[in-house]
């Protein structure tokens, strides 16, 4: 079981290392991140709903309540890490996302839901020098990443953390397939108020919608499904210890 839980994390980083490159692929071909990150999220959606129609599960109300702050995280995560991309590179976008675990760690220092300690200080350094020396900002003429690039990489951490609080929490009320129909729901909801309709309508009729399906296949509903099937690996909102 231990083996197939790593497997299935495995293969879920690697299918969003893949949307990564397809998202990269389609704002080389002109598409805004904007319109990319509401593909990814919509499809995703769509299989989230086969899921859900085939696993139905009781929908709370303290369950769509933390399952509506996931979907706000997935929002953020998913526009910023794209504008990440655009200023950036997958990389570096990748690597500012994932200092979500700091920003969990330090939320959960505020609220008083995880203890300080001189490790977990350590920890949060060096995974800051890190990022310092893979992103270059301590070199001006630096071409590698934008200042929008860095805030955007970071902010897509941020709303990660966001994410997996609210899946946390929504965990307690109920199972994943009802949690992320929701979160996905919202994050169409929240996105329609940003995207230009008209440009998001023609993807339909460009030759690149297969490229976005593609992209929300892999990205969102395949990957967030083989990701939280097993209950060990839905995600935590603070490390254990």
């Amino acid at each position: 079981m231990r083996n197939l839980s790593l497997g299935l994390v495995a293969l879920s980083a690697i299918l969003w290392g893949i949307a990564g490159g397809l998202g990269g692929f389609l704002m080389d071909k002109g598409w805004d991140p904007l319109i990319i990150s509401f593909y990814r999220g919509a499809v995703g959606l769509v299989c989230l709903l086969v899921w859900f129609l085939f696993r139905p599960t009781r929908l709370t109300k303290l369950l769509v309540l933390w399952a509506i702050v996931a979907g706000i995280g997935v929002a953020g995560n998913f526009v910023f890490y794209f504008i990440g991309i655009a200023e950036s590179s997958v990389a570096v976008a990748a690597t500012l996302m994932y200092t979500a675990p700091i920003f969990v760690l330090v939320i959960s220092f505020v609220f008083r839901l995880e203890k300080p300690s001189l490790f977990k200080f350590g920890a949060i350094a060096f995974v800051i020098v890190g990022i310092v020396l893979l992103t270059e900002v301590y070199s001006i003429d630096s071409n590698q990443v934008t200042t929008l690039g860095l805030v955007a990489g970071l902010g897509a951490g941020l709303a990660y953390a966001l994410f997996i609080f609210g899946f946390k929490y929504a965990s307690d009320h109920g199972e994943p397939q009802g949690i992320l129909m929701i979160a996905f729901l919202t994050f169409t909801f929240i996105m329609l108020f940003f995207v230009d309709l008209k440009d998001t309508v023609s993807v339909v009729s460009s030759p690149d919608v297969w490229w976005m399906i593609l992209l929300g296949v892999f990205g969102a509903g395949l990957s967030f499904f083989l990701y939280l099937t097993l209950p060990r690996l839905k995600p935590q909102a603070h490390p254990s210890g």
